[in-house]
């Protein structure tokens, strides 16, 4: 097999064992302790030296996508459940009402203070220590 060939199909790679590719994760329902589906991963951020997944991304509430509200979750907040083929939280809609968020465009959002704000809420170590 030539070099290209074997860079396409390391590229074209979505999902093994124990790896799944970005683009499958966005858009996987999320699902509350009871099996209630409370939103979709919208993206997933990945810290820039560690490699390390630090937040996904909630979209939840809204209408046909107009109007939904952006919760970062600790990574280590979601499970993935198979039976359901997406995310098991245990994070409650009314817990999320309540949980720090951003608006899209906000790109000064992401500091310092608001990850540790995300993750005290939630009551998890965070990723960088």
């Amino acid at each position: 097999m030539a070099y290209d060939d074997v860079r396409k199909a390391d590229a074209d790679i979505k999902e093994t064992h124990d790896l799944i590719a970005s683009d499958k994760v966005e858009g996987t329902k999320v699902y509350d302790q009871s099996g209630e589906h409370i939103g979709s991963i919208e993206r997933i951020l990945v810290e820039k030296r560690s490699g390390k997944v630090s937040y996904a991304v909630l979209s939840f509430g809204g209408f046909l996508g107009i109007g939904h509200e952006h919760y970062p979750l600790p990574w280590s907040k979601l499970n993935y459940d198979e039976s359901l083929g997406g995310y098991r939280v245990d994070v409650s809609k009314s817990q999320l009402e309540g949980a720090p968020r951003y608006e899209t465009e906000d790109d000064s959002y992401w500091t310092e203070e608001n990850g540790r704000r995300v993750y005290d809420y939630y009551g998890v170590t965070p990723y960088w220590i």
